[in-house]
């Protein structure tokens, strides 16, 4: 985060420890990251940056999921669906004593986590950003057998053999040389989370078309787990802008185009 100080905290919620970080000063802005990762595995990757955001006058809460990173987890698959980490998230809003409304972004995991949290608690939320949507509704079901399978090889062959079939998957352009990271979930949830996540999807679009919230969606070119048809619909629903990233350059200003954001008055 540059020269910001950055602190640390825990709190506990559902039977888990959840780890978060803050850093900066201002109106509260939170941030959930995508499955499999964790706040220091995004900060290895390089994938988004964050500093922008803290320096346009936000105080930004990064934290990680239940299961992943320095949060604690148990391998039950329904602790991982979209709705159960919504729960998370507004515990962790509670935890922060958030009296007003707070400006939230999440990418995939984690825009499957604001967008459940901000359907069941609108008044909760002043803006969100979401990154990477998820695959959702029609197109859902592929990935979620696909999840489904890959909980079996891990339980079957082990943590290792689901990486290398992983790392054959070709990247998106906008992720050209972003460094493999190993997944946070420790070995013994990783099937849990694998299978939370073939339990979920985005909220049904009437839903969606009902949140009167200000939102901005940033996507990504040519990547079949997060295609623009899913960010193309949401950003309809949601009458949000958006964005899409067709190379690495563009995902870099994103950091920049959230903080410009932000800092716009709410209409």
């Amino acid at each position: 985060m540059g020269e910001h100080t950055v602190t640390e905290g825990t709190f506990r919620h559902r039977g888990a420890d959840l780890a978060y970080e803050v850093a900066g000063e201002g109106p509260l802005a939170v941030y959930a990251h995508g499955g499999f990762a964790g706040r220091a595995a995004e900060d290895r990757m390089g994938l988004f940056d964050w500093a922008p955001v803290v320096a346009s006058g936000r105080r930004l809460v990064r934290y990680d999921a239940r299961g992943h990173g320095r949060s604690t987890g148990e391998p039950v698959d329904g602790d991982y669906t979209y709705p159960s980490l919504a729960g998370d998230l507004l515990a962790l809003l509670d935890h922060l004593g958030a009296a007003r409304p707070v400006d939230a972004m999440g990418a995939s995991m984690g825009c499957g986590t604001v967008l459940h949290a901000a359907v069941r608690a609108p008044s909760r939320f002043s803006r969100l950003v979401l990154l990477v949507p998820p695959t959702a509704w029609a197109t859902r079901e592929a990935y979620a057998r696909g999840n489904r399978e890959s909980a079996a090889t891990v339980e079957r062959d082990g943590v290792d053999a689901w990486l290398a079939t992983r790392a054959r998957r070709p990247r998106p352009p906008a992720a050209a040389g972003v460094p493999d990271v190993p997944p946070t979930p420790a070995g013994r949830v990783l099937p849990s989370v694998l299978r939370g996540l073939a339990l979920s999807d985005l909220p049904a679009p009437g839903a969606l078309a009902g949140l009167r919230l200000p939102c901005l969606v940033l996507a990504w070119a040519d990547d079949p787990g997060h295609p623009l048809s899913t960010a193309g619909t949401a950003a309809r629903l949601l009458h949000a802008e958006l964005h899409v990233a067709r190379s690495r350059a563009d995902v870099r200003a994103w950091g920049e185009r959230i903080a410009a954001y932000l800092s716009r008055p709410r209409p």
